[in-house]
C-alpha cells in the first residue's frame, strides 16, 4: 500500500471524558475526540484530509491550491494555511458578499495570503470555481483543485486512518457521533470501521443535506476510497447511518438547539463548539440522549471536528449569546 501523505497534523488527538455533561443529561457515558486540536491554524477535521491532498498536489507538480466554500469555511481556512506552510499559492472561491471588515475564518484566510474570489450567489460557485481553475492553468500556475470540504477519495483517507488511531487508543465506544455535510469525514470513518474492524456504530448528524443524498454520497465515496487501500469494497446506502432531523433550518442558521448545545458544552466542560457544524451535531446528540435513542449503559463518543474561528465571525457572534 503506497499512499502519499504529509505528516503535519498533531496526532493522535486526545480523547476526554465528559462527566459533567453526562450528569446534566442523565444519559450514556460521553467522550469527545478532540479533532479541534489537529494543530493547523486552529485545527479541525480538514487537516487530516489535507495531509493526503497536499501530498497528492505535490506529486502532481502543482504550485497553486484552489478550493471553494462558504464565506466562513473551515475547510478553506485550513487549506490556505496548508498552502502557506508548504509554499503553494492559494485561491479561495467563497460564497458571500465581501464584508467591510473581515472576521473569523475570512480574516485568517487573508493572513495566510490567500487570493479571495467572492461569489454573490451560491448557484454560481461551481462555475466560477472551474473558471478560476482554468484561468490559473492558462497563466501557468499549475493549479490543483481541492474538492469542497476536502471530500474525495484522497481526502477521505484521513478519516479511514483516524479510525485506526481511535482503535489504537483503546476506547470502546458503542457510537461515534459527528457532523456530516460534504461526506468525506463520514466516508472515511465508514471505510475505517470496515477495514480496521471497529465494533461500534458510526452516526452522522446532517448539517445541511437530506438523509437520502448523504447515504448515497457517503456510500459511493467510501467505495471509491477503498480502492486506494486495497481491493474495492462495495458500500451501499444501507451501510450509512445518518440522522437529518436537525438541519431543516438551513446551513449556518443558529436555532435554539444550537444555542443550548454551545452553552451546555461550555458551561459543563469548558469546551467550545462552533455554531455551524459541531453546534448542530451536538444539538442532535443531546436530543437523541433525551429521547432515549442511546442506552444508558452505552458509550457515545462525540467527534469534535473543530470550526472554532466561526465563533468570532461577525454574522454569528451575537446569535448564540
Amino acid at each position: 500500500m503506497n499512499i502519499s501523505r504529509l505528516h503535519f497534523a498533531h496526532l493522535p488527538t486526545p480523547i476526554e471524558e465528559l462527566p459533567r455533561l453526562r450528569q446534566a443529561l442523565g444519559g450514556p457515558r460521553l467522550l469527545v475526540k478532540r479533532d479541534d486540536q489537529t494543530g493547523l491554524a486552529f485545527g479541525g477535521n480538514k487537516t487530516r484530509k489535507l495531509e493526503f491532498l497536499v501530498a497528492e498536489a505535490r506529486e502532481q507538480g502543482a504550485k497553486t491550491l484552489i478550493t471553494g466554500g462558504a464565506l466562513q469555511s473551515n475547510h478553506c481556512r485550513q487549506t490556505a494555511a496548508a498552502a502557506a506552510r508548504f509554499g503553494f499559492k492559494c485561491i479561495l472561491v467563497l460564497t458571500g458578499e465581501k464584508p467591510k471588515q473581515a472576521s473569523g475564518n475570512l480574516l485568517l484566510d487573508q493572513l495566510f495570503g490567500a487570493e479571495i474570489v467572492y461569489v454573490a450567489d451560491r448557484k454560481d460557485r461551481d462555475r466560477i470555481l472551474q473558471e478560476t481553475f482554468d484561468r490559473a492553468t492558462q497563466e501557468g500556475t499549475k493549479p490543483y483543485l481541492v474538492p469542497y470540504g476536502g471530500s474525495n477519495a484522497t481526502g477521505a483517507l484521513g478519516y479511514a486512518f483516524a479510525m485506526k488511531e481511535l482503535i489504537d487508543q483503546n476506547v470502546n465506544a458503542d457510537w461515534i457521533v459527528f457532523a456530516s455535510s460534504s461526506g468525506g469525514t463520514h466516508a472515511g470513518l465508514l471505510l475505517g470501521q470496515r477495514i480496521f474492524r471497529f465494533s461500534g456504530r458510526v452516526l452522522g448528524i446532517s448539517v445541511d443535506e437530506p438523509e437520502e443524498w448523504l447515504k448515497k454520497e457517503v456510500s459511493q465515496l467510501a467505495s471509491a476510497t477503498s480502492e486506494k487501500v486495497g481491493e474495492r469494497i462495495e458500500f451501499t446506502p444501507a451501510d450509512v447511518l445518518v440522522n437529518a432531523d436537525y438541519c431543516d433550518a438551513g446551513y449556518g442558521v443558529v436555532t435554539e438547539r444550537e444555542r443550548e448545545a454551545i452553552h451546555m458544552f461550555a458551561s459543563c466542560e469548558g469546551l467550545l463548539l462552533d455554531p455551524v457544524y459541531t453546534g448542530r451535531a451536538a444539538a442532535g446528540m443531546i436530543d437523541l440522549i433525551r429521547t432515549g435513542f442511546f442506552k444508558t449503559n452505552e458509550t457515545v463518543l462525540f467527534l469534535h471536528t473543530g470550526g472554532l474561528p466561526t465563533l468570532f465571525a461577525h454574522q454569528y457572534a451575537d446569535k448564540f449569546l
